[in-house]
């Protein structure tokens, strides 16, 4: 099965670490054009030098923009489409948490501020990048969720939900885009390891309850995302779409975490049962 990218654009949100970093990564090493999206222009920089270092066969560049501010991503997938003229697809990767904590003590104002950076910059990007893809015949657009989304997280705050907004917003956009030839698909990551769990490897309790959890005795790595992220960019999944694939160990067969030793010096155990 060949999966080439030669000669193909792909915008990629959150490209600055993690998972977004290592899809460009990989998609680069493949032969494609790559721009990365993120909040921070020193992070893009610093991984589009560490990208251009290895001297894939592609080519990459960045452009620094807010997901959760409409304008500046029209701009953003703008620049993306007139680099090489076309935008041939997208990862969107770009998301995070600003809630954790029992459901009765959480900020209200952080709970929004998640929301809308998991479920309004999803549709800001997906609403901006498909009418490129539209307009060129086809594309792929890839979400990156979370297992959190199908499995109870307990105390992740809204972190959850939003995910599982996204899932039902990228379903929907594979729906009515279809008559276009634009698939659109996501990706439900497990523990995987990147900067932003980092806290989570080093609590050895937390940890084991994750492996407990995990059929595959491993720790997910951000190549395994990348894998499943450029198959369903490629043309060996052009029959694919509306669909969210778990890239887990198996994790979502079972339960999610148990972080309760984490946060229970902070709330009591009355805390995270719900009492004020």
């Amino acid at each position: 099965m060949q999966l080439s990218f030669e000669d193909r654009t792909y915008l990629v949100t959150g490209g600055g670490s993690g998972i977004g970093k290592g899809v460009a990564a990989a998609l680069v090493a493949a032969g494609a054009n790559v721009m990365i999206l993120g909040r921070n222009a020193d992070r893009l920089a610093a991984a589009t030098d560490e990208i251009k270092g290895a001297a894939g066969p592609g080519d990459i560049a960045y452009e620094p923009a807010d997901v959760t501010n409409e304008d500046e991503v029209a701009r953003a997938v703008a620049a993306a489409t007139a680099w090489h003229g076309r935008l041939h697809g997208v990862v969107h990767s770009a998301g995070g948490s600003h809630t954790i904590g029992p459901i009765t003590q959480i900020d209200s104002e952080l709970w929004r501020s998640t929301v809308d950076l998991n479920v309004n910059g999803t549709m800001y990007v997906l609403k901006h990048a498909a009418r490129e893809m539209v307009r060129a015949g086809g594309g792929s657009f890839v979400g990156i969720s979370s297992i959190a989304a199908s499995n109870t997280h307990r105390w992740f705050g809204a972190y959850g939900p939003a995910k599982s907004a996204l899932d039902a917003l990228l379903k929907l956009a594979a729906d009515e885009l279809g008559p276009s030839w634009v698939r659109v698909n996501g990706i439900r990551p497990g523990l995987t390891r990147t900067d932003m769990v980092g806290p989570i490897m080093e609590l050895p309790a937390t940890l084991e309850d994750y492996r407990q959890c995990t059929p595959l005795p491993r720790v997910g790595e951000v190549d395994d995302i990348a894998n499943v992220a450029m198959f369903l960019l490629s043309d060996a999944a052009e029959y694919v779409t509306g669909q969210v694939i778990n890239v887990d160990g198996g994790h979502g067969l079972r339960r999610g975490p148990d972080i309760s030793g984490l946060l229970e010096p902070a709330f009591g155990a009355d805390g995270l049962r719900g009492v004020v």
